[in-house]
């Protein structure tokens, strides 16, 4: 099913029709949750495939044979497109991992009583839509982004497909442990400290690493590796839905100082400090002008939501202990 042209309208908000349909986005709807679930929800380029590489390593115990493997829309499928009841139905995977770029007014029916873990990924609103707008250029299932200028006042607008960044964001981080099993990581801390954060994830989802454990999964989901992997870096997508000429799905990366401790030996926090790379945070400053920046800050200030704000540690988010079953994967 092509239908590279088509959008879908589902409750007033666009979606790219290749990838959903009508029935698709109503059998997420009422998508039945099992307790041990883990769903990633979040804004489309915030660092979704990041944070599905991280849970998979982490529900393998920091193994990253089942990244190497298996692409990871099948191993983590976006819930609302087309393919994923065709997936779950064929998968032998023991922690079922879902994606979701669904908002919360949406989904959250679903997700009410249900035990299910939800992390959500967040991102500075500047680099997303610096992202988003590149990613338009090559993602042959999107509208042409045309100037930077027409695009910015869509994401503004919230008349871009996947809706507002402003709904999507408050929507999902104004739920407390009491209405959903929840914890709000950010791009910026996982750019930060993606040590820290592998180990607030793992204590959330319940799977306790060794060190050894903790730093495997930082090897593998440094920037070069992921970029590097054909599972997860969309090279595998046929050209005439990604027009891999025109750009890269990872397109950035810097280097992410990994600190020594006793538990790494010196030669290991050197190997895994020339391999620690992320994508570059604040690389919107070289797309906006200052005019263009200071509009955003104002339409932010009107949502009351600051693009600079750095959210509290994920340790005091969420509940993250005792809420359900283990999740290691056999």
């Amino acid at each position: 099913m092509a239908r590279l042209n088509v959008t879908e309208r589902f409750h007033g908000i666009s979606f790219p029709g290749h990838m959903h349909t009508e029935k698709s986005l109503e059998w997420a709807l009422r998508f039945p949750f099992q307790e041990t679930d883990v769903i990633i929800a979040s804004y489309p380029k915030s660092g979704t495939t990041w944070m599905q590489e991280i849970v998979t390593l982490i529900t393998r115990r920091g193994d990253p044979h089942l990244s190497q493997t298996l692409e990871n829309w099948v191993r983590a499928p976006w819930l609302e497109q087309n393919y994923c009841a065709a997936v779950l139905e064929a998968s032998s995977l023991e922690t079922r991992l879902f994606t979701t770029h669904l908002p919360y007014h949406v989904l959250g029916p679903a997700l009410q009583g249900s035990k299910a873990r939800v992390i959500y990924v967040s991102r500075n609103p500047k680099d997303v839509c610096v992202s988003y707008f590149h990613f338009h250029k090559m993602a042959n299932f999107l509208p042409e982004p045309g100037l930077f200028q027409d695009f910015l006042n869509g994401f503004l607008g919230g008349t871009l497909h996947y809706g507002s960044w402003f709904d999507h964001v408050k929507g999902w981080t104004s739920q407390t442990p009491s209405t959903i099993n929840f914890l709000h990581i950010t791009y910026e801390e996982m750019s930060l400290d993606v040590r820290s954060c592998i180990k607030q994830i793992s204590s959330f989802l319940g799977c306790s690493l060794t060190a050894e454990e903790v730093n495997s999964c930082v090897q593998h989901c440094s920037f070069s590796t992921m970029k590097n992997n054909a599972k997860i870096n969309y090279t595998q997508i046929p050209e005439e839905i990604l027009d891999h000429s025109r750009g890269s799905f990872f397109r950035k990366g810097r280097t992410l100082f990994v600190p020594h401790s006793p538990a790494l030996s010196l030669m290991s926090t050197l190997a895994l400090n020339s391999s620690c790379f992320t994508g570059e945070v604040g690389n919107w400053k070289s797309t906006f002008t200052v005019e263009q920046s200071d509009h955003f800050d104002s339409v932010c200030k009107r949502h009351d939501c600051s693009p600079e704000r750095r959210e509290k540690p994920a340790e005091e988010q969420g509940n993250s202990k005792g809420t359900s079953p283990n999740l290691h994967s056999a």
